[in-house]
């Protein structure tokens, strides 16, 4: 299965990237980098893309996956693709000036924000954007002081899944793998990065109201400390951290694994291979993610970046990503063009409802993303600090 091949390189490429997660993320708010772009010339003739594998696919991987062809023939752009396998990695290539389009998570795209890495982008001249999910706008994650730095692109939320022949009764909380985990100890598994510290602050947002916590991803040291300390608590329970979602798959199927985060797309490919496991969005509400394609502050290709940004997002290549890779599109007309016509239902994609339940990943900055300007709060390096003691 191709899409399991692109998969494993985000595995593949993971373990090294966690070093170099400590570049600081002081403040929110970054220094523009120039105008904003009034219009569209013609192509370049070329454009270098960082992202997640499976977003920028050629036919190489599966001669009948491939956006990137038409992309070129429309616009004239040759694509060049660099793939990345976590979030930390991303920032680090793109802050060598080398690459014009990056896709983002929410734990990157501050970074860039404030590095002044990524440029404010004139979505007035992306057509596609009007189409985008409402949901995925302006938010705290694509848009600093009013600027919009990018295109939305897939989301998704971060699940608890569950092998429903060994975890019974089903699960409805994420106590099952905080202060339940005893239960299943040594076959929990987690999310190994430190971003994965916000969902201990969520779930210390419902069960510890009195840490006065608002924003899982805004916390002061008092309320980290308390966040690392559940998770230090949950370290002796846990069997296997992943990055490679496959990996974690695999896992579950073996039985190593029994309860514990992933994607849906992880789910999918565990029900495909006969593995007994169901998932759920717990009681508390989920981290998750919204990606976000944004721009090189250096770029020397503005034009064709531009282009990519709006064809990417255009239906029918959003529909060809989001069932590639396994998240829900960003621009609702897609759902009529992906091939599986239930695909949009599985991935809750349009449920607004659903998405209001979801923290996206946003990174972690001094300045506090819940609204305090009495308080510090932690930044990005602090929690991989952090995360880098949870896990001894």
């Amino acid at each position: 299965m191709a899409l399991k091949n692109s998969l494993k390189v985000i595995g593949t490429l993971a373990v090294a990237a966690l070093t170099l997660a400590a570049c600081g993320t002081t403040s929110g708010t970054g220094p523009a980098a120039g105008a904003l772009k009034e219009s569209i010339g013609a192509g370049e003739g070329q454009v270098s893309i960082l992202a997640w594998p499976g977003y920028v696919e050629d036919g190489s991987n599966d001669p009948k996956v491939d956006w990137v062809t038409p992309f070129t023939a429309e616009t004239g752009c040759k694509v060049n693709f660099k793939p990345f396998g976590t979030s930390d990695e991303a920032v680090t290539l793109m802050r060598t000036g080398q690459y014009d389009v990056i896709s983002a998570s929410g734990d990157a795209s501050l970074r860039l924000v404030a590095g002044g890495d990524v440029q404010p982008v004139n979505m007035s001249l992306l057509k596609n954007y009007a189409d985008v999910y409402p949901f995925l706008k302006d938010k705290a994650w694509n848009t600093v002081d009013g600027k919009n730095y990018g295109m939305p692109h897939g989301w998704g939320a971060n699940l608890l899944m569950y092998r429903s022949d060994k975890v019974t009764p089903a699960p409805t909380s994420w106590s099952s793998v905080f202060d339940g985990a005893s239960a299943y100890s040594g076959k929990v598994t987690a999310y190994d990065s430190p971003i994965y510290i916000a969902d201990a602050a969520l779930y210390l947002m419902k069960h510890k109201p009195e840490l006065n916590i608002k924003n899982p991803y805004a916390l002061d040291k008092d309320q980290l400390a308390a966040a690392v300390t559940l998770l230090k608590a949950q370290r002796s329970h846990v069997g296997e951290y992943w990055n490679d979602v496959v990996k974690e798959v695999q896992s579950f199927a073996s039985g190593t694994s029994v309860i514990g985060t992933t994607w849906q797309v992880g789910a999918n490919i565990a029900k495909a291979d006969g593995t007994k496991v169901e998932t759920l969005l717990p009681e508390e509400g989920a981290t998750g993610w919204s990606d976000t394609w944004m721009i090189g502050a250096k770029t020397k290709n503005s034009n064709c970046a531009y282009k990519w940004l709006d064809y990417i997002a255009s239906p029918k290549a959003n529909a060809a990503v989001a069932e590639y890779f396994g998240e829900s599109p960003a621009n609702p007309k897609a759902c009529a063009l992906t091939t599986d016509k239930t695909f949009c239902d599985t991935y809750h994609s349009g449920d607004a409802a659903y998405a209001e339940k979801i923290w996206y990943w946003t990174t972690p900055v001094a300045k506090c993303l819940d609204g305090r300007t009495d308080a510090t709060c932690t930044d990005y390096s602090e929690w991989t600090k952090a995360w880098t003691e949870i896990k001894g």
